[in-house]
């Protein structure tokens, strides 16, 4: 199991303190694109300590949303939706070819993902989106990560109309409900404490199993498990997920 983290987040004067401490802990970085954070230095910088790190980097697109954190949901019609996650991955690609280095993967960002994971239309655009990069693209196709749940097998089957190979993955930090997707960060407790956090972990990746909300044990099979950079004590999270795995 690979461990990611969401990066990239500083706006202009806004700064996100653990960027580069945590860098040097995991195995990929998901970095923001402009809409919910991030500005063309900080998406340069990120590149760079993740090249230097060597850190496979995917593209972490995002409702234009820089006042919620890309966190608060939008209506947006699917053809506007697909043109939006296609300017924000081509913006990081192209960013990245002047570091010298390559986007692998894309995982949405904050409301997008949960919607995606929800509603199949919205999951339907993000990867239609992506396939149609890799249609044009010289490079090997873009990876979409997407939350490991029990219908992994359905989305395998879909993402295999677009021929997108897709990444799978759990929450070290976020609580989960009974259907095995995340609780709303608007109820006491969605996101784990520090020790909390590293005790989910070490179930995810010692019998891949979670304990959601309501006490029950679900199966998880991922194949990468995040640790949010805004969450407190993330350094230590990811450092002590380090020794794990």
């Amino acid at each position: 199991m690979k461990l990611n983290c969401d990066l990239g987040e500083s706006f202009g004067a806004w700064s996100m303190p653990v960027e580069s401490a945590i860098m040097a802990e995991i195995d990929q970085a998901n970095i923001a694109c402009g809409f919910h954070a991030g500005d063309p230095l900080v998406m340069k910088q990120a590149i760079l300590s993740a090249k230097q790190h060597d850190v496979a980097i995917g593209a972490h697109p995002a409702y234009p949303d820089l006042q919620g954190f890309g966190r608060r949901s939008m209506a947006i019609a699917a053809d506007e939706l697909k043109a939006m996650i296609q300017y924000q991955v081509s913006a990081l690609s192209g960013m990245a070819k002047v570091c010298g280095a390559n986007v692998s993967y894309v995982k949405p960002h904050g409301a997008l993902y949960n919607d995606m994971m929800k509603d199949t239309a919205v999951m339907r655009t993000v990867m239609q989106s992506i396939a149609e990069i890799n249609m044009q693209s010289l490079n090997s196709p873009l990876a979409l990560m997407v939350q490991a749940t029990s219908q992994n097998a359905a989305l395998k089957d879909a993402a295999q109309e677009w021929g997108l190979p897709l990444y799978f993955e759990a929450f070290s930090d976020r609580r989960y409900t009974d259907e095995g997707l995340l609780q709303s960060r608007l109820i006491e407790g969605a996101v784990l404490s520090e020790s909390d956090a590293l005790l989910q972990a070490k179930q995810l990746i010692s019998s891949g199993t979670v304990t959601t909300a309501s006490g029950a044990t679900l199966a998880i099979e991922a194949d990468s498990l995040c640790v949010h950079g805004d969450t407190k004590g993330a350094v230590n999270i990811a450092k002590k997920i380090r020794t794990f795995l």
